[in-house]
């Protein structure tokens, strides 16, 4: 298996993937011979995955999908799609958790990025409902997650580049948002202009979950910060156009749904100073792009 330069580049970011990296293409050629499968067009790849295109014995177009093993949210990928069962999300054909190696159904390369933004939003919606059944034992819950990220908020530098009110409005907010946990459901935790890809047999199908059993209002994050670049002309009507219209067409409650926006806009700011600090390293203009991007979402959906 010949990776794909994006791939390759992986193997810069630390020493567990470079590993994953050098072992990726006998994993691959252990699993297409495993599997019966014959590649079928241009190894593609996501931010942690190869994805390769490919037939089975009974020429079924499908994709071969190796995850990164050090991403632990997608671990239990294969527990969510199994359980969806095609329904609003794609089909998994067959799956290999130990080498978190999946076979799926082929899907069109086509995604939601192009769309206006409110019809994306809409469309994501409506999957929304489809895919916020009743959450399975064996996921790791939200609230186990957001209590671990949320820990180190407290010990973050008044100087930090991220308004002190915001910090202390989330911390305040969290505890709230984790009090209740009956009725979880499966979470995507994930899902964005380009994790609905276009298909045959529905519209539109949800890839690549991060799951987990939580509260569905935590979703329309990503909406959000995803095709962020588009709303230059007026930040906060374009941010309240998404996060209106994803609340209204879900049939969200509008309050939780803005404050786990808030919490997880906070957070990724806060991952970006965390990275710097861990490296040794100022913050990089992109990072800093990146921390004012989260700080004008919070503030659009609050104003």
């Amino acid at each position: 298996m010949e990776l794909p330069d994006g791939v390759l580049g992986m193997a810069v970011r630390d020493e567990t993937w470079s590993d994953w990296v050098a072992r990726l293409p006998r994993l691959a050629d252990d699993l297409l011979a495993e599997w019966e499968l014959v590649v079928d067009g241009w190894p593609m790849h996501g931010y942690c995955s190869l994805v390769v295109p490919v037939r089975t014995t009974t020429r079924i177009p499908a994709v071969l999908k190796i995850t990164f093993d050090g991403d632990e949210e997608s671990g239990h990928e294969h527990l969510a799609l199994q359980h969806w069962g095609g329904h609003g999300a794609v089909r998994l054909l067959r799956a290999d958790p130990r080498r978190r190696a999946l076979l799926l159904e082929r899907l069109h390369p086509e995604d939601l990025g192009d769309r206006w933004d409110v019809e994306a939003c809409e469309v994501v919606a409506g999957l929304y409902g489809r895919l916020h059944v009743p959450a399975l034992p064996q996921l790791r819950t939200l609230a186990s997650w957001v209590e671990r990220w949320a820990a180190p908020l407290g010990d973050l530098p008044r100087d930090a580049p991220i308004p002190r009110r915001l910090v202390e409005q989330t911390l305040s907010l969290v505890p709230d948002l984790l009090a209740d946990r009956d009725d979880l459901r499966i979470v995507h935790g994930d899902l964005h202009y380009f994790n609905v890809l276009a298909a045959d047999r529905e519209p539109w199908l949800a890839i690549d979950p991060k799951p987990m059993a939580g509260d569905p209002h935590y979703e329309p994050a990503p909406m959000l910060w995803n095709r962020f670049e588009e709303l230059d002309n007026d930040v906060r009507t374009g941010v309240r156009r998404r996060f209106h219209t994803l609340v209204d067409a879900a049939g969200l409650d509008e309050e939780r749904a803005r404050d786990w926006v808030v919490v997880r806009m906070v957070l990724n700011a806060h991952w970006a100073i965390e990275d710097a600090a861990r490296q040794h390293r100022s913050l990089t203009g992109e990072e800093r792009d990146w921390i004012t991007e989260c700080i004008a979402i919070t503030k659009a959906v609050q104003d």
